[in-house]
């Protein structure tokens, strides 16, 4: 039931694909620059009917796509991320039109001021993304992809989800700007 949830929840999120804003210019965040991305899944479940993804592959994944996003930042301002892979489905092929399994990634991200030492946000932030329409998965990525490219794709996504948490806090809450 909470699976089902949460990718209800996620449906809106599940449009675009992660990394095809790369190769433009980076959104505005103020003056940020991510100096720790600290990726951890030693409590990651694997949804019903998922491929299997080792701790390792489920950490380097994300932790790249987080790099390759948040490297272009270059403001003097320190924070660091923590994240944690709570939890994955990697899709299966299933029956076409039947049951065409998508592939989901839940995580927990907190975001640290180093020069303050402490959490901006007190709770974690948890990001539910599916894998992107746009890269032929129309049917589900268990038809066309392997584990490790659904990973990828659902990795790209999450860190484009983190960018849109950033940039809304930035927005509502006056993170990432200097202080008068």
């Amino acid at each position: 039931m909470r699976w089902m949830l949460m990718v209800v929840m996620a449906v809106s999120l599940a449009a675009c694909n992660g990394a095809s804003d790369l190769k433009d210019a980076p959104v505005p965040l103020g003056n940020f620059n991510l100096v720790h991305n600290i990726v951890v899944a030693p409590k990651a479940y694997k949804g019903p009917l998922s491929r299997k993804a080792s701790e390792e592959q489920l950490t380097t994944t994300l932790q790249a796509a987080i790099a390759e996003r948040f490297d272009r930042y270059e403001g003097s301002k320190r924070y660091h991320f923590g994240v944690s892979v709570e939890g994955y489905v990697l899709a299966q092929p299933g029956v076409p039109l039947v049951l065409s399994p998508k592939s989901i990634l839940i995580i927990n991200v907190t975001v640290w001021d180093d020069a303050a030492g402490k959490k901006l946000n007190d709770e974690p932030k948890q990001i539910t993304v599916l894998e992107s329409f746009g890269s032929g998965t129309l049917v589900g990525s268990g038809y066309t992809l392997s584990a490790q490219e659904q990973l990828k794709n659902l990795s790209q996504n999450a860190a484009k989800s983190i960018e849109r948490y950033l940039v809304q806090q930035r927005d509502e809450q006056g993170w990432f700007k200097d202080e008068v």
